[in-house]
């Protein structure tokens, strides 16, 4: 069980090739730590209680130790994809809120401008693998099981297997959780987080650490806006409690309003690793 977050590790996470029909088997390296009271609260007569002041040790102690293994591994990915000039992208968001459809979107605009590739992360199945892979573009799939993120040691074997060129960019579609992404660095050089309009403009108070950890936020399915009550200007204000920093783009991947401006934001950021 991850220390961090509380997901099961049983089986591991596979690195799928859609293109080859192989998998590669990996163990998710997180310890296991025994459930306490969150509460904190002492209870003088219970006996147990130095046991569970023991255990919330021995969970913190854990969490520290797989969050610092994995920035360790994450350094050595940011160094990697340093050298060979590939500008990694990070895209979270919860289930639903539309990735992969702008994925699809972005590979047909951008594909022949440099290479493009894909790391799809999901808990089982390949069904997006495919759908990226139907645009021409090299994907590979990483599904967790149990677990509810990917981690530097996943997109390490990840990469492997995809062998990106230099110079290109490879997208991380991350596993749909608002919560446990924000927590693992990848080794990525930017953080998009993707907000789909039907899930509420709160979202930015609710998840903190998840907008507080991006450098652009997308707006997606403003073509919805109409049919729904949702404060843009609302979205605009909460995000700005928690990122003064990042950027607020809004688009539609389906019709494609606003992807322009997510384009032009991608140039300029992979021109600057020229």
């Amino acid at each position: 069980m991850c220390a961090t977050c509380g997901c099961s590790d049983d089986g591991g996470a596979r690195v799928i090739d859609p293109s080859r029909d192989h998998e590669h088997n990996h163990n998710h390296e997180h310890g296991e730590a025994q459930l306490h009271d969150p509460s904190g609260e002492h209870h003088e007569h219970d006996p147990g209680a130095g046991r569970d002041r023991a255990d919330a040790d021995r969970t913190v102690l854990l969490e520290q130790r797989v969050l610092a293994h994995n920035d360790s591994i994450a350094a050595r990915n940011r160094t990697w994809l340093g050298d060979l000039d590939i500008l990694a992208v990070n895209l979270m968001s919860s289930p639903g809120s539309g990735k992969t459809t702008l994925l699809e979107r972005t590979i047909r605009a951008l594909g022949g401008e440099s290479p493009v590739s894909v790391i799809e992360g999901d808990q089982e199945t390949v069904f997006d693998a495919e759908r990226i892979r139907a645009t021409g573009c090299r994907v590979v799939q990483v599904n967790t099981g149990a677990g509810c993120h990917l981690d530097a040691a996943m997109l390490d074997r990840a990469l492997r297997a995809l062998d990106p060129p230099a110079s290109s960019t490879v997208f991380v579609e991350n596993v749909g959780n608002l919560v446990c992404p924000a927590l693992f660095d990848l080794g990525e050089a930017l953080r998009v987080v993707i907000m789909s309009v039907t899930e509420g403009a709160d979202k930015p108070l609710k998840y903190p650490h998840m907008f507080r950890a991006a450098d652009l936020v997308l707006l997606n399915k403003i073509d919805l806006l109409p049919y729904l009550d949702f404060d843009v200007d609302a979205f605009r204000a909460y995000l700005g409690q928690v990122n003064q920093e990042a950027e607020l783009l809004q688009l539609s991947a389906t019709r494609g309003d606003g992807a322009e401006d997510w384009y032009a934001w991608l140039r300029a950021r992979a021109g600057s690793l020229v």
